[in-house]
């Protein structure tokens, strides 16, 4: 059996996708298209757009801290809303292919004003980043229950796509927060965002990036990304589904997330090692285990997993 009578079609809060697979948020952009083989992700996820265009923090911001992680504080750099709109979204769109628009501010009446402005663009769903600041709390909206809720019931009123709620690691119960983003109309959760952490010159003693702390993504955050979904997708009251990232290099990672409960996974790092083949050898690769193991679908293999976890 090839991948091709594998069935690989899922579906996530009605969108249909042609694979389970897609990018994790600012890993993948319209410079690779031309790189990237087939198969192609079952959905494109842009860098995250804001308001306003945004320079981004000082360099410098990106750091191999030699243990095959990076560790980043690009501070979301994009071009803004109007000129994503005019000039990034219609390079985006093509046939049969899925677009998710990941969203920041650093207030709830921003979230909402871009969440206005996609209305009517085409796309197929909104990933809204909680992990960013609220100038008005000092905290982190995906910090705190509350302002999760919140946050998202804003989003969700104005919203007429599906919506993701893209959580951070970085709390001390992401059940809890889970559950708030739930509540408060998301349709989906993705997970995990970036680990907290930060690295010093040896020489110098001085930090390495220019931010002090940044996000750090690899293989290294898979067991934390893992212990994440599986704690959300075993957890009784959460009836959402939830895309898995945090660490996945190839196919074996991807089934990790897959038996751990995810119904999709987001490939992150693994596209600035390998642009032209991560994505599409995972996707591969997971046909290739689904043969293996005697699937004709990934559908088929969910439902083993779900019976599994009742």
């Amino acid at each position: 059996m090839s991948l091709c009578k594998v069935d690989m079609n899922t579906t996530l809060a009605g969108v249909p996708l042609v694979n389970p697979v897609m990018n994790a948020s600012g890993t993948w952009d319209l410079e690779g298209e031309q790189l990237l083989r087939d198969p192609k992700p079952g959905a494109i996820v842009t860098k995250t757009i804001k308001l306003k265009p945004v320079a981004g923090n000082p360099t410098p911001r990106l750091h191999d801290t030699n243990c095959n992680e990076v560790l980043n504080a690009i501070g979301l750099a994009g071009v803004g809303i109007n000129a994503f709109l005019e000039h990034k979204l219609p390079q985006l769109k093509a046939p049969g292919r899925r677009v998710v628009v990941n969203i920041s501010g650093t207030t709830v009446e921003e979230y909402v004003e871009l969440t206005a402005r996609l209305d009517g663009s085409g796309i197929d769903m909104i990933e809204a980043n909680i992990s960013c600041p609220n100038v008005k709390m000092g905290m982190s909206f995906g910090q705190d229950p509350k302002l999760t809720h919140g946050l998202v019931s804003a989003i969700r009123s104005r919203a007429k796509v599906p919506l993701i709620a893209k959580l951070t690691p970085n709390v001390t119960d992401i059940v809890a927060i889970a559950k708030a983003a739930q509540d408060g109309g998301a349709d989906i959760l993705s997970m995990i965002n970036t680990l907290l952490g930060m690295d010093i010159n040896p020489e110098t003693g001085k930090p390495v990036l220019a931010n002090i702390t940044g996000g750090v993504s690899g293989p290294g955050i898979r067991p934390v990304a893992l212990r994440c979904v599986w704690q959300v997708c075993h957890c009784p009251d959460i009836r959402i589904p939830v895309i898995g990232m945090g660490g996945i290099a190839d196919a074996n990672d991807a089934m990790k997330f897959f038996w751990a409960g995810a119904q999709a996974i987001a490939v992150g790092k693994a596209n600035f090692s390998h642009p032209a083949s991560a994505m599409p050898d995972i996707i591969r690769g997971i046909g290739e285990w689904l043969e293996r193991h005697g699937f004709s679908s990934f559908e088929e293999f969910r439902t083993v997993v779900k019976n599994g976890m009742q």
